[in-house]
């Protein structure tokens, strides 16, 4: 399994008016999360858009346990348990400054083929990184 770990301080623009952090903001998170653990492998975004390639999400899951407040810095652990086909699913999860687990969450993204809109395989260079954490047949 591959791991990255991140950690994000919760502004106060990203609190509502109870004091917790918004839980909308929490998608934010892990796309920066999602990206930076790309980014480790080798893979930005930028390159893949480049290359011609989209990666949309098509699924995001979310199980709150407890909030986090203004100033919490928080880790993000992000996740990857397959190697990606055409798509790849992430996990996360969010622990504040006391180690207490605040979220878990899931994402499903595809790729794209920027010009005709239709799913194609991950590239290369993300397989051959992850082959390295993940068992494959």
């Amino acid at each position: 399994m591959y791991k990255f770990e991140i950690n994000l301080r919760v502004r106060y623009s990203e609190t509502d008016r109870m004091g917790y952090c918004y839980y909308g903001n929490y998608a934010q998170f892990f796309e920066v999360a999602r990206v930076e653990a790309l980014r480790n492998l080798g893979l930005t975004y930028k390159k893949m858009e480049n290359d011609g390639i989209l990666l949309p999400v098509i699924e995001f899951n979310i199980k709150y346990l407890k909030p986090a407040y203004y100033d919490d810095l928080l880790t993000i652990n992000t996740s990857i348990k397959d190697l990606p086909t055409a798509k790849i699913k992430f996990a996360y999860e969010t622990y504040n400054e006391k180690k207490e687990k605040l979220n878990f969450a899931t994402t499903s993204l595809v790729f794209i083929n920027k010009i005709t809109g239709k799913p194609l395989k991950s590239p290369d260079l993300l397989i051959e990184q992850l082959k390295a954490y993940i068992k494959w047949k």
